[in-house]
């Protein structure tokens, strides 16, 4: 029976995702995008069943919201920030589920307050979108673990199945899901049902736009994810960046969050000599995708959001152990605000510097600025040098990278479709979408940052003007009139060839013949 308590904690819970999520939608509109969101606005532009970095997911949900909303920036950011809405409600459903409505207020407040879940939602990247997949995919495999029911299991597939057209990491799902059953008297015996595996081939059925993608392109996702996992480096084992993964997550969810979590892993809630079994579910739900990128840091660097998955159930873990115990000491009531407090105060000024610079930090330092100040200023510059060009018509936009390119192609006014010249750098989408033959003989302006890519740059041109040198300026009430960036902007002469990356090493596992011309 619910108390009047219970739906006074619910009430409440609704009113802080609500709340959170009218914010999210206010400030997702006042800053400009980042280069990896107008890369993502590109892919809804060409439209496919996959792309060389990531799933489809992200570009089909860009495409359906800018073409509701407008090519802007709140349309962009649209599916993101109701994706990691989404995430917050199944999170909360699934601590009220193990615990309390205690729990899902507790999961909510600290939640909406750690900074990984907010950039998430206001960065529009496959992140946003992967995350609630998970959530929902472990909120519904419990209830399908508890009841085995097929609706159950197959509501599990389709999650799974959406997560994984999101992002890779939604495959970490599966063996997750897997021991848990298997090391659970329990639900150990699911596994002879024929529930949970019509579950798991509706998402594997899910997945086949992006597996005919690969197919058709030499598998060019699967070897980009192999070379981020570090299958080309030559050491096994490494302890150089052990300490950089556990920096980064510890910030991410804040250092009280993130130790209070290692803790209700590595002493888990028990009655009597057993260990609670919603506990056994949140670690082996968090813990395994934890454990897996710590392992993989042993030999590669970790970006800081790729174990953001291990977070969902994580945080149910982390409320439920330590938030939500009405009979919890004045000691621990106060640890608990303090995780709480700690959230927020390291998350709101980084949400407010999106806005104003309030954090009075040195260039090298604000990240937010060098990602978001002046791409509109640089659009224009660039529409200005185009059109002054002598055969405007004939006069393709480019960046040496792929980030520029993207943003020029948002931001110069009637977002024209640009060009990534990346012989020199890695190979991206833009090797997809054009090739030689469609830019041979046209005139070109081009961004780059380096200065001495001119001399590149010329080689592959019948001639090129000297660069002109833009400055990118935003005003901050600490240092006055701050340098953001140092750009070169060329204009460039019959087009010679030469736009696809074309790798140093033959035997790169990126490289496809698509870059080596075999």
């Amino acid at each position: 029976m619910t108390t009047t308590t219970e739906r006074d904690s619910l009430r409440t819970t609704w009113l802080v995702l609500g709340l959170a999520l009218l914010v999210r939608m206010l400030l997702s509109s006042a800053f400009l995008l980042v280069p990896d969101e107008t890369n993502y606005w590109q892919w809804s532009r060409y439209l496919a069943l996959g792309y060389h970095d990531h799933p489809p997911m992200i570009a089909w949900t860009i495409w359906l919201s800018t073409h509701i909303f407008g090519q802007n920036e709140f349309a962009v950011r649209l599916p993101t920030v109701l994706g990691i809405t989404l995430c917050s409600v199944y999170m909360c459903l699934l601590a009220r589920r193990l615990f309390s409505g205690r729990a899902a207020l507790q999961t909510a407040l600290l939640s909406q307050g750690v900074l990984l879940f907010n950039g998430a939602a206001l960065i529009a990247t496959p992140d946003g979108l992967l995350l609630p997949c998970w959530a929902a995919a472990c909120y519904h495999a419990h209830r399908a673990l508890e009841e085995d029911t097929r609706g159950q299991w197959l509501l599990t597939g389709l999650w799974f199945g959406l997560g994984l057209l999101s992002k890779y990491t939604m495959l970490l799902f599966l063996p997750s899901l897997f021991f848990c059953m298997v090391f659970s008297r329990t639900w150990r015996g699911r596994l002879a049902s024929a529930r949970p595996w019509l579950g798991l081939a509706l998402g594997v059925v899910l997945f086949t736009p992006e597996i005919i993608w690969n197919a058709r392109n030499e598998w060019a996702t699967f070897r980009h994810v192999l070379y981020q996992g570090g299958i080309d480096n030559s050491g096994l084992v490494t302890l150089r960046f052990i300490g950089d993964y556990f920096a980064t997550q510890a910030a991410l969810l804040s250092p009280l969050a993130f130790l209070l979590l290692l803790a209700a892993w590595l002493r888990p809630a028990r009655v009597g000599r057993r260990v609670t079994p919603g506990t056994v579910y949140l670690n082996w739900m968090s813990l395994t995708t934890f454990v897996v990128f710590l392992l993989l840091s042993l030999h590669v660097r970790i970006y800081g959001n790729w174990a953001a998955t291990a977070y969902t159930a994580g945080l149910v873990l982390v409320a439920g152990r330590f938030g939500a115990d009405p009979a919890m000491t004045a000691g621990r009531r106060r640890l608990w605000t303090a995780t709480v407090v700690l959230a927020w105060a390291m998350t709101v000024p980084v949400l407010v510097q999106t806005v104003y610079p309030v954090l009075p930090l040195p260039m090298s330092l604000d990240r937010v600025a060098r990602e978001t100040v002046g791409w509109d200023e640089l659009g224009r510059k660039v529409l200005q040098a185009r059109d002054s060009m002598p055969r405007p018509e004939q006069t393709f936009i480019f960046g040496l990278r792929y980030q520029y390119a993207s943003e020029l192609a948002f931001y110069v006014p009637g977002q024209p479709r640009t060009v990534s010249i990346n012989h020199w750098t890695r190979p991206n989408v833009y090797d997809f979408w054009f090739n030689d033959s469609m830019l041979r003989g046209k005139d070109a302006v081009g961004v780059y940052e380096y200065k001495g890519m001119g001399k590149r740059i010329a080689r592959h041109f019948e001639r090129i003007d000297p660069p002109e040198t833009i400055r990118i300026y935003r005003d901050s009430p600490w240092f006055g009139r701050q340098l953001v960036r140092t750009l070169y902007l060329v204009r460039c002469y019959g087009f010679k060839g030469g736009q696809r990356w074309h790798p140093r090493n033959a035997h790169d596992i990126r490289a496809t013949e698509l870059q080596t011309g075999r």
